[in-house]
């Protein structure tokens, strides 16, 4: 009688974290370049009263055994890279990335971040910068004279100057691929660093080895479904009633146990 408390309580505590998940994704419904998340969970340890294929006394196998399962839990997330609908802006420095890849951030520390925002701004000394500061990787500076900013889609950055009607050219915005997205670490304001489990990342040029192409004037919306998140919540929510109801269902038949 006590097995089936524990067993609910681990359902419980799954179908939880599931709403976290779920209330996550729909929170950043409108956060450009987010990717949503789905909780991986699994089955947990089985106590083994009979082994399946043990000999019975009369030399017999048997067939199946007797387990009984304990509950289940979570064990991971994994984001969903699926490409989110294109939001046109008329901003040169707005970029989407049509395909895989991530675009390339410096972070305070030195180290590379990746990211699929592609909200970029001029800084007061001309370099392309994310909304929060933090500069591509590699730099590009546009100088305050400039007009006509353009962006290819092979990530070349040009512009003209004034009197001029040759095109400049700032740099090339590199994309890097990895083998293993979902393994990359989220780090909020929409970075990821790269793991273990991510590989090693693979920088180059827009179009080239599978990477996507570069989209000036656009921004890549989240790609979270609010239909299906709402279909996911009440799923988790009834999972959490029938688990809850499976608690009071035990202590109803312990009380009547102990009353006897």
């Amino acid at each position: 009688m006590m097995r089936a408390l524990y067993i609910a309580k681990t359902g419980m505590d799954a179908s939880q974290f599931q709403l976290d998940v779920v209330s996550n994704n729909l929170a950043n419904v409108n956060t450009i370049g987010f990717k949503r998340s789905r909780g991986i969970f699994e089955d947990l340890y089985y106590q083994t009263l009979r082994q399946p294929g043990g000999q019975l006394a009369n030399g017999n196998l048997l067939p199946s055994g007797l387990q009984v399962g304990t509950g289940a839990a979570a064990v991971a997330t994994t984001r969903i890279f699926a490409q989110g609908t294109p939001q046109q802006t008329g901003q040169p420095l707005d970029l989407q990335i049509n395909g895989d890849g991530f675009f390339r951030i410096l972070q305070a520390d030195g180290t590379t971040a990746y990211t699929r925002n592609g909200q970029f701004q001029r800084d007061p000394n001309g370099n392309i910068v994310t909304v929060d500061g933090l500069q591509l990787n590699p730099n590009i500076n546009i100088p305050a004279t400039a007009q006509q900013i353009t962006v290819s889609p092979a990530g070349v950055v040009q512009y003209t100057l004034a009197g001029a009607t040759a095109p400049q050219t700032a740099g090339t915005i590199l994309l890097t691929t990895f083998i293993n997205p979902q393994g990359l670490q989220s780090l909020g304001n929409n970075l990821y660093l790269q793991t273990a489990a991510s590989g090693d990342p693979q920088d180059g040029n827009p179009q080239t080895d599978d990477r996507g192409t570069i989209q000036s004037g656009f921004l890549e919306s989240s790609n979270v479904n609010v239909t299906e998140e709402l279909v996911n919540m009440i799923t988790a929510q009834r999972s959490y009633e029938m688990n809850s109801r499976a608690v009071t269902t035990a202590d109803q038949m312990l009380q009547k146990l102990s009353s006897m």
